[in-house]
């Protein structure tokens, strides 16, 4: 008789979700005698809706919680124990009954440029097509650089660096921290500074989310949760609550922490269209992060006004 596996971990099925996940799986694995075993896990790889819209925009269908849905419906029946996410992609509200009860260690979360003979986005030539589906990102290369112009594109990392090749657009972004993960950091053109392309809140984070009530599993990920990171991530999470943020609004926000203890966060909003942008920065002590981040929010959100939301 085959012994049932103690865990069953849901993943999307993109080449960066599983390798994320066994990134994930071996944490657990190193921090917890009992899942040492092999057949410890099973991972069931869940197809979300987020993956299979390619051709449109996701603010129309729902937004980024499009990555998560079929995942949490997932925990909340009991098919799976905990989901590993990129955690820019989850929202910021999650379901009742559904908890992040981990983060990783934070990857890179700087942004890269993904065109042949580029060293920085002023080496776009007048009027270059960049691909991207992310507002964050249209709005802040727009906003420097105005005759830009951009075509939605979407898909897995490697779809999208493929659709560079075969001349779709001129360039395109994608997170340093997917690339690395893939082994792929090297097909950057270039690597962005936060000065010039800030990130999305979570970027280069591994979440982990179970059941709020699972007192078995969350003790497990309690051991490979990174303090640091999630308290990174209170802070850039709480300003996103604020902002209300969805993929509608263009949003960046990056924590981190100095070598004095303090947590200093940084943000933004912006049109779409790149004509307004809005900036600011807070520095507190850590373990205030989420006041922090709502502050923060709450400062960007009146400077920005209310137009700018609707």
């Amino acid at each position: 008789m085959t012994t049932p596996p103690l865990l069953t971990i849901g993943t999307r099925t993109s080449p960066l979700a599983l390798a994320q996940t066994v990134e994930a799986t071996a944490r657990l694995a190193a921090a917890n005698p009992a899942l040492a075993a092999p057949d410890a896990f099973i991972i069931s790889k869940i197809q979300t809706t987020g993956d299979q819209i390619q051709g449109r925009h996701l603010a129309e269908f729902g937004g980024k919680g499009l990555f998560a849905k079929e995942l949490d419906t997932a925990l909340l029946d009991g098919h799976i124990d905990l989901a590993v996410h990129s955690l820019k992609d989850l929202e910021t509200r999650l379901p009742a009954g559904i908890t992040l009860a981990a983060c990783l260690e934070r990857e890179d979360p700087r942004d890269t440029l993904i065109g042949v003979g580029l060293k920085g986005l002023d080496d776009l030539p007048i009027g270059a097509l960049v691909g991207t589906a992310s507002l964050r990102r249209q709005a802040q290369l727009l906003h420097r650089r105005p005759d830009i112009q951009i075509t939605l594109l979407r898909g897995n990392i490697q779809t999208r660096m493929r659709k560079i090749r075969e001349g779709e657009a001129d360039a395109t972004f994608l997170a340093l921290a997917g690339l690395n993960r893939l082994g792929v950091g090297h097909e950057a053109a270039c690597i962005l500074s936060p000065d010039e392309l800030l990130p999305a809140c979570g970027q280069g984070v591994i979440g982990i989310t179970c059941r709020t009530d699972d007192s078995r599993v969350r003790a497990w990920l309690e051991r490979i949760n990174h303090a640091e990171t999630m308290s990174r991530i209170f802070a850039e999470r709480a300003m996103l609550d604020q902002l209300d943020g969805t993929c509608r609004t263009p949003i960046g926000g990056l924590a981190a922490l100095t070598e004095g203890g303090k947590l200093t966060l940084r943000g933004l909003v912006a049109r779409p269209d790149g004509s307004a942008l809005f900036r600011g920065e807070l520095a507190g002590a850590d373990d205030d992060a989420h006041a922090l981040g709502r502050e923060l929010g709450a400062r960007l959100r009146r400077d920005a006004g209310d137009n700018l939301f609707q």
